[in-house]
C-alpha cells in the first residue's frame, strides 16, 4: 500500500486499524462479549445482564460510532488529487439538498455493493480512486499497475452495445467489429442497431443465421430519426447517420439505463467487459466516459485559418463512448445538446465531425459531465494522429478506432501490427463464435430449440446421417456484401440471372457481367478468408466495379457437403424483379439473352400463365472459344465439333426433351413435355417454388425442381433464338466424390424415392406418373 499510495496513506491506514483495536481492547477489558451485530433490533437483555444495560449500550453506541470514523477514513484513502476533489466538490455543493441527498444514498448503496465483490475488499477503490486511475491513464498515455483492481462485473451481466451503422459498406465493417468482440466476451449481449432499411435487412439476417447463444439483437429505424437530426448541416463523410448518436437518449428503451456506444470501424483487443467495469467509477454527474481526442484538431493550428468547434483542450474523441442514459434524461440532453448546436451553427454554419463537434461544444459548457476514459479505450488512427503517445507498449491497448477515410492505410509506425489484428478477426471462422458462455444458460430460442430438437430425431446410426443433416444446417450468411442499386423496371417485364458459386468458379463473374447486362443475385458459398479474398478480387475489377446492379450473398461453409440448393434458394429470394433465370455460374448466356428474355415475357403472355422458358444448353471442351454472336453462327460450331449440345455424352436425359433437332430449324417457341431427369435452364417468375435442401454436391438437385414445376403443371416453352454455353472447367470436389464413393450414390438414390413419396402426398394422384416413369426407367 505505501508504494502505490505513499507514506501519507500509510499512516492513515495504520490509524485505521489502530482505532478499532484500541475499542476493542476497551470492551474487552469491561467484560463486554462480542456479538454479531445486525440491522435488526437488539434481543431482549437477560435479567442478569440488566444491572450494566445503559453501559453496554453506550459501548455499543460508540463501537457504531468507531465504524463511522472508519468507513470516513477510508473515504479519505481512497479520495482523489487535491484539484479533482475540489472540482467535484464544488459540483456536489452546487447541487440542491434534495440532490445531495439522493447523491449520498447512491454512493452509499453503491459501496454497500461493491464491498460484497471479491474484487471490492481491498480498502481504497472508491470512485474518487477509480477516476484518479481513469485521468491517471488517459494523461500518462500507459496501462499503469495500479494497485486497486478493476470493478467487476457480474458473471451473468448483459452488456449492452449501441452502433449506428446504415449502408452496404458499413454492414461489413460491423461484422468485423461484433467477431472482435464476441472473440474476447465472458457476459451475455445486447446489440441495439440504429440501422437504415439496408443495414437492418443484411444484419437481422445476418444475427438470424449466425445463432449466436447470449446474444440479443433490436433494430431501430434511422430513417424515423432522420428528422431529428435533418435540420444540421454537416460536412463529415458519415453523413446524416454521423449525427444519430446525439438521440440515442430518445431512441433507445427508456429502461436502459447505461450503454456502450461504438463505431463500425473499431476493433477490439480486450473482454468488453473491462470497458462495462468503468461505469462503476463514475461520480454523481459524470454521464459520458471519452476519450481525450488524439489529434490536433481542436486545438485549431493544422492549417492556416483551420476553425473547429469549441473543445475543452484537445477535445473528445466519440468513438467509444460510455453513456448513463438516466442521468442524460435527467439532465434533459435532448435541450442541452440542441441549443448548443443552435448557438454554434451561428458562427460554424456546418459540422466538420459530426456529431463529435457537438457532443464536445456541450462538454466545453459542462465539463463535470466527462469521466475520462484512459486512451487505451479508443486508440485514434485518424490523420494528424499523435496515438503514439497513448501507449508504451502496443501490447497494452484494448481498442483500435481506424477513424480515417484512409482506413487501414493510415500513417503510424506500428500500423503493420494494428492491420494483422483487425484482418485476424476480418478472416477469423465466424462459426467458433458460436460457442455457449460457460456458467450463463442462454435464453430459450423457439429457432434454437425446434433445431436441435429436429437434430435429436435423426438415427446417427443411418448410413445417410450426414445428407439428412446437412439439410437442417443453418449456414450464416451476409446479404449484399457489396453496394448493391437497382432501380425496378415500370414495365413488370424485367429478369434476375440467378446463380451459385464456390471460390474455384470466381473467373467467370466477369465473362457473365459482359454477357448479361440486367441485375444479377448471386450466393457465394466461401469461408470467411475467402471471402475477403473475393472483396479484394471485386474491388480490384474494373467490369465487377462498374456494375452495381449484381448482389453478392455469402454463405459461409460449414459442413462437409456443397448446399447448392440452399445456395440457389438464399439467391432467389433477393430477386427484386418480377421474373428470374435459373442458370449456372460456369454458363455463359448469349450476348443479348438478358433483352430477349424480358421481350418473350411481354409475347407469352407470362403474367397471366404459368410458363418456365427453357433456354437451350450447349458446351464446349476449348478452354478458348469465339463465342458465337448468333444462332446462325452457333449452328456452324455444332456442326464443325467446337460445340454440343449439353451432356450428350454422358447424361442425355437430361436436356433430351429440349428436342435439340426442332430447335435449330425453329422460328417460333414450341413447349415440350416433362421427362425423367429432365433438368433444363429455365426463365421463371419469381414466385416459383424453392429448390429442396435435402439434395446437396452432385446429383437430382435440378431434377426435383423441375418435377416439382412439372406436378404445379407449369408449362416448359422453348424459345428458338435462345441459347447458352457451359465453359469447362476442373470437375467439381462433389462430382468426383459421386463417381467414386458407392455409398454417396446409395443416399442419393435414397433422398431421390423419399423426395418422389413427399412429392406423392403432396400432389395425389397427378403425382404417380413420377414413380413409374421412375421405375421405367
Amino acid at each position: 500500500m505505501g508504494v502505490c499510495r505513499g507514506r501519507r496513506r500509510l499512516l492513515a491506514a495504520l490509524a485505521v486499524l489502530f482505532v478499532p483495536a484500541l475499542a476493542w481492547i476497551y470492551l474487552s477489558a469491561v467484560g463486554f462479549q462480542v456479538r454479531s451485530f445486525s440491522l435488526t433490533p437488539l434481543e431482549p437483555l437477560s435479567s442478569s445482564a440488566a444491572e450494566g444495560a445503559g453501559e453496554r449500550q453506550a459501548l455499543e453506541l460508540r463501537v457504531r460510532a468507531v465504524e463511522e470514523e472508519n468507513r470516513a477514513l477510508r473515504r479519505e484513502l481512497s479520495r482523489a488529487p487535491k484539484t479533482l476533489a475540489r472540482t467535484g466538490l464544488n459540483q456536489e455543493l452546487n447541487q440542491s439538498p434534495d440532490q445531495n441527498h439522493e447523491i449520498s444514498n447512491r454512493t452509499r448503496s453503491q459501496t454497500l455493493s461493491r464491498s460484497r465483490g471479491k474484487a471490492q475488499s481491498e480498502e481504497g477503490t472508491g470512485d474518487s480512486e477509480a477516476l484518479r486511475g481513469g485521468l491517471r491513464g488517459a494523461h500518462r498515455g500507459a496501462n499503469g499497475s495500479d494497485c486497486s483492481q478493476q470493478p467487476v462485473v457480474d458473471k451473468c451481466e448483459t452488456i449492452h452495445v449501441a452502433i449506428v451503422c446504415a449502408g452496404y459498406n458499413a454492414s461489413r465493417d460491423v461484422v468485423t467489429l461484433v467477431k472482435s468482440v464476441l472473440f474476447h466476451r465472458r457476459n451475455p449481449l445486447h446489440f441495439h442497431f440504429i440501422t437504415d432499411s439496408i443495414a437492418q435487412k443484411i444484419l437481422s439476417s445476418l444475427f438470424t443465421s449466425w445463432m449466436v447463444p447470449a446474444v440479443r439483437v433490436n433494430f431501430y429505424d434511422g430513417d424515423e430519426l432522420k428528422s431529428e437530426v435533418s435540420w444540421i448541416p454537416n460536412k463529415h463523410y458519415s453523413g446524416i447517420y454521423g449525427l444519430m448518436k446525439l438521440v440515442l437518449t430518445k431512441t433507445l428503451p427508456s429502461a436502459l439505463q447505461k450503454v456502450i456506444v461504438l463505431d463500425t470501424d473499431i476493433t477490439f483487443a480486450t473482454d468488453i467487459a473491462e470497458l462495462w467495469a468503468v461505469f462503476h467509477k463514475f461520480k454523481a454527474q459524470q454521464v459520458l466516459g471519452l476519450v481525450e481526442n488524439q489529434s490536433d484538431w481542436y486545438l485549431g493550428n493544422l492549417w492556416k485559418n483551420h476553425r473547429p468547434w469549441p473543445a475543452l483542450g484537445r477535445g473528445f474523441n466519440t468513438g467509444v463512448i460510455l453513456l448513463l442514459l438516466d442521468r442524460l434524461r435527467k439532465l434533459r440532453w435532448e435541450q442541452m445538446w440542441r441549443l448548443t448546436a443552435e448557438r454554434e451553427l451561428m458562427g460554424m454554419l456546418s459540422t466538420s465531425l459530426a456529431d463529435q463537434d457537438i457532443f464536445n461544444a456541450v462538454i466545453k459548457q459542462n465539463p463535470f459531465m466527462v469521466y475520462p476514459l484512459p486512451c487505451y479505450w479508443n486508440v485514434q488512427l485518424s490523420d494528424h494522429t499523435r496515438s503514439e503517445k497513448c501507449y508504451k507498449d502496443v501490447s497494452d491497448l484494448k481498442v483500435i478506432h481506424w477513424n480515417s477515410p484512409k482506413k487501414l492505410r493510415v500513417k503510424n509506425k506500428h500500423v503493420e501490427f494494428f492491420r494483422n489484428l483487425y484482418l485476424t478477426f476480418l478472416e477469423y471462422d465466424g462459426n467458433l463464435l458460436r460457442r455457449e458462455l460457460f456458467g450463463c444458460p442462454s435464453e430459450p430460442d423457439l429457432n434454437t430449440e425446434k433445431l436441435q430438437r429436429t437434430l435429436s430425431e435423426l438415427d446417427e446410426d443411418d448410413p445417410c446421417y450426414e445428407f439428412r443433416r446437412e439439410r437442417f444446417t443453418v449456414h450464416r450468411t451476409h446479404l449484399y456484401y457489396l453496394h448493391y442499386d437497382y432501380t425496378p423496371s415500370p414495365d413488370r417485364t424485367d429478369v434476375t440471372l440467378v446463380a451459385q458459386l464456390s471460390m474455384d468458379r470466381l473467373q467467370m463473374l466477369e465473362a457473365i457481367c459482359k454477357h448479361w447486362d440486367g441485375p444479377i443475385s448471386l450466393a457465394l458459398y466461401l469461408s470467411d478468408a475467402e471471402a475477403q479474398q473475393f472483396l479484394r478480387y471485386a474491388q480490384g475489377s474494373e467490369v465487377l466495379l462498374s456494375r452495381a446492379n449484381v448482389g453478392y450473398h455469402i454463405v459461409y461453409k460449414e459442413g462437409q457437403f456443397y448446399p447448392v440448393n440452399l445456395l440457389r434458394n438464399v439467391a432467389m429470394r433477393e430477386v427484386q424483379t418480377p421474373y428470374m433465370f435459373l442458370s449456372d455460374i460456369d454458363f455463359l448466356p448469349m450476348y443479348g439473352l438478358y433483352e430477349y428474355l424480358r421481350r418473350s415475357v411481354l409475347q407469352l403472355d407470362m403474367s397471366h400463365s404459368k410458363k418456365a422458358l427453357v433456354v437451350p444448353a450447349f458446351e464446349t471442351l476449348r478452354y478458348r472459344l469465339s463465342f458465337p454472336k448468333s444462332k446462325a453462327e452457333l449452328l456452324s460450331q455444332l456442326d464443325m465439333g467446337t460445340l454440343f449440345t449439353f451432356r450428350y455424352h454422358v447424361w442425355t436425359k437430361g436436356h433430351a426433351p429440349t428436342n435439340f433437332a426442332k430447335w435449330r430449324t425453329s422460328t417460333t417457341p414450341y413447349r415440350v413435355q416433362w421427362e425423367p431427369d429432365f433438368e433444363p435452364y429455365v426463365m421463371v417468375s419469381s414466385s416459383t417454388p424453392e429448390y429442396d435442401r435435402r439434395f446437396v454436391g452432385f446429383g437430382w438437385n435440378k431434377v426435383a425442381h423441375i418435377m416439382e414445376l412439372d406436378a404445379q403443371e407449369y408449362e416448359f416453352v422453348v424459345l428458338p433464338n435462345a441459347y447458352m454455353i457451359h465453359m469447362p472447367h476442373a470437375p467439381s470436389f462433389d462430382i468426383t466424390k459421386f463417381r467414386s464413393n458407392k455409398q454417396y450414390r446409395a443416399c442419393l438414390q435414397t433422398l431421390k424415392e423419399e423426395f418422389q413419396q413427399n412429392m406423392s402426398r403432396r400432389y395425389g394422384f397427378a403425382a404417380l406418373k413420377y414413380m413409374t416413369a421412375d421405375n421405367n426407367s
